[in-house]
C-alpha cells in the first residue's frame, strides 16, 4: 500500500493542468454561488443542487493532488484543507453560525492560495519544504 501512495517515481496525469483548472473553475463558481445563497438566505433547498458540483469538485482537486504521490497529504496546504472541511462539518450543528463559518472557510482558502510555495508546501511530518520531492521525476 505504501508504494501506490508514495511511489519512488513521481506519477504523471496526461492533462493534470487543464484537469486542475476545470475542476478548480467549478470549485470556486459554486463554493461562490453556495455562499452568496447563504448570506441571501435562499431556502436550503434551492442550495442542495450546487452542493453536489462543490463536493465532486473538491474531492477531484484533492486527487489530483494526491496521485502523483501522496506527499500533499502531510503538507500545510492539506492541513488547510482539512481545517476548512472540519469547519464546514459543523455547519449542520451550527447551522445559525454558517455564514461566519463559510467565511472563515474562505480566508483559510484564500491565505494558503496566495501563500509562498514554502509555506503550502511544508511537510508537518518531514519538517522541510516538498516541492517535487522527494521521488524522481521522470524524464520528458
Amino acid at each position: 500500500m505504501t508504494t501506490v501512495l508514495f511511489p519512488r517515481v513521481r506519477r504523471r496525469l496526461p492533462h493534470a493542468r487543464a484537469l486542475n483548472i476545470t475542476a478548480r473553475t467549478v470549485h470556486i463558481a459554486a463554493t461562490g454561488m453556495l455562499l452568496g445563497g447563504h448570506v441571501f438566505g435562499i431556502p436550503e433547498s434551492a442550495l442542495r443542487p450546487i452542493l453536489w458540483p462543490a463536493l465532486a469538485s473538491g474531492a477531484a482537486l484533492m486527487l489530483l493532488e494526491i496521485y502523483p504521490g501522496g506527499h500533499w497529504l502531510h503538507q500545510n496546504c492539506a492541513l488547510a484543507v482539512y481545517a476548512k472541511l472540519g469547519l464546514l462539518c459543523l455547519i449542520p450543528f451550527a447551522w445559525d453560525c454558517r455564514v461566519p463559518l463559510l467565511l472563515i472557510v474562505v480566508a483559510i482558502a484564500s491565505v494558503f492560495a496566495h501563500a509562498p510555495r514554502t509555506v503550502r508546501h511544508y511537510s508537518v511530518l518531514t519538517k522541510r519544504v516538498m516541492l517535487d520531492e522527494p521521488a524522481e521525476r521522470e524524464p520528458h
